[in-house]
């Protein structure tokens, strides 16, 4: 149901949007700790880094999917704001058509790559055949996790957040039921962890069509706004292309820090692949704020209301700094046990605590960038975005892991703190961008209002 996002109380409106979103992504977030936790609990140290190796980059592959349809997100958030329905279902209907051949294009070419991958990431030889078996199947799934994706993104764009969470909870108990299933009780492993997921996933897609063709979702598509349009795909890629990119080259630094830890051994594998899935769940708000800024600027810069776009970005920001200083301060004292619960080996429990006890402190740096970006792509400059991210892949998170890992070989606390150094220069930069484009508002904001 389509919800307008530009009147009231911005705060109330933030949490009205956030909260069911945050959930969602809670949620989703299980699906790789489901299959983590559940594999510990049946298997050894081996198929544990084979699950977490294989679920970044099924993880690396989904941020790419969601930071693209950010375009979709946006430009139906901004029909709506300016009351353009028309334009609305153009966008819905189009992004339907690009994602499902941007879908099965993926699952042909990774399918083909999948032992090349696999050895890309320097997988540990314990491991290797448990990672191919996991990918290959989670890849034939990436129609399923495209179309969930796509029409998250098209219900938040509406301002709905509540309908994916309904999916999303559905499929997250169906995914742990069938990896008991699978892994514990019949014995399947790592292929029962992807086949697990996949599934799982299927059933979160149709029952999200189940919905849209009982006409609850306030969508009704025609033929023709399936029909690919110039100027709608555009504003699409325009906007989501840079996202995607920057998700994607952040993805390929914390793959490049994984292989990193692969070559130290398979101890720090399975730590470094610990604390990744650790981390998932701790930036679930700064994460949510990002969408959430996204979503409410964009409507909001739609209907001309370009005050409360800015305000939404300030509350978002001393929400995920408070949220952030608490975490990090509180982690210092419970790294060990947090790791612990994944596994019983005291030697991946010491690693993945100093790495979490460094690492968590870019919760708070996170915060503070992933809201910028959200809101620089309300106003369809995700190029901003990408530069920040970019920059502080390549000349900080990337170089400091690397000389981390070379000059403290006992430790890998060193290692974690390359993360949130890269985040502070995003911070400095999304912060010289935002005062840049507060003096260029006004025409900027019409511009944007206009396409």
């Amino acid at each position: 149901m389509e919800k307008d996002l530009t009147s009231g109380s911005v705060l109330r409106n933030i949490a009205y949007f956030s909260l069911p979103y945050l959930l969602s992504y809670f949620l989703q977030t299980l699906y790789g700790m489901a299959d983590l936790y559940i594999i510990g609990q049946y298997n050894g140290v081996d198929d544990i880094t084979a699950v977490s190796v294989g679920s970044q980059v099924m993880h690396m592959l989904t941020v790419m999917i969601v930071g693209l349809a950010m375009g979709s997100t946006v430009s139906i958030g901004k029909a709506v704001g300016a009351k353009r329905t028309e334009h609305a279902m153009a966008a819905i209907g189009n992004t339907v058509t690009l994602f499902m051949g941007v879908s099965a294009a993926c699952m042909a070419l990774l399918l083909g790559l999948v032992k090349q991958i696999v050895t890309l990431m320097s997988t540990p030889e314990e491991a290797v055949a448990g990672t191919i078996t996991y990918l290959t199947i989670c890849f034939v799934g990436i129609p399923f996790i495209t179309a969930y994706n796509i029409i998250s993104s098209i219900f938040r764009g509406l301002g709905d957040s509540k309908s994916p969470m309904y999916f999303i909870a559905v499929s997250c108990g169906v995914n742990i039921a069938l990896d008991y299933l699978f892994i514990g009780g019949l014995g399947m492993g790592t292929a029962g962890a992807a086949l697990g997921t996949t599934l799982s996933q299927t059933i979160s897609v149709l029952l999200a069509f189940v919905m849209i063709l009982k006409k609850k979702a306030g969508v009704k598509l025609q033929r023709n706004h399936f029909i690919p349009r110039h100027e709608t795909l555009g504003q699409i890629l325009k906007i989501g292309v840079p996202v995607a990119l920057q998700d994607g080259f952040i993805q390929i630094a914390f793959i490049v820090i994984t292989v990193i830890a692969n070559r130290r051994g398979l101890n720090d594998a399975a730590a470094v692949g610990i604390v990744e899935k650790v981390i998932g769940v701790v930036f679930l708000v700064p994460s949510t704020m990002l969408s959430t800024v996204s979503a409410l600027s964009a409507q909001n810069i739609g209907a001309g209301k370009h005050d409360r776009a800015a305000l939404s970005l300030r509350y978002a920001i001393l929400i995920t700094v408070g949220y952030g200083l608490v975490v990090s301060i509180v982690t210092q004292f419970i790294a060990a046990p947090v790791v612990g619960m994944f596994t019983d080996d005291a030697a991946v429990i010491l690693l993945g605590g100093q790495y979490l006890r460094g690492y968590i402190w870019d919760c708070i740096f996170a915060g503070i960038h992933f809201s910028f970006s959200g809101y620089f792509c309300a106003y369809g400059m995700s190029g901003l975005s990408f530069l920040h991210n970019f920059l502080s892949i390549v000349c900080v998170r990337i170089p400091g892991a690397f000389f981390a890992s070379a000059y403290f070989a006992d430790t890998l606390f060193p290692m974690g703190l390359a993360a949130p150094g890269g985040s502070l220069l995003s911070v400095i930069i999304c912060v010289w961008a935002f005062l840049w484009m507060r003096r260029k508002l006004p025409q900027a904001g019409n511009d944007y209002c206009d396409s």
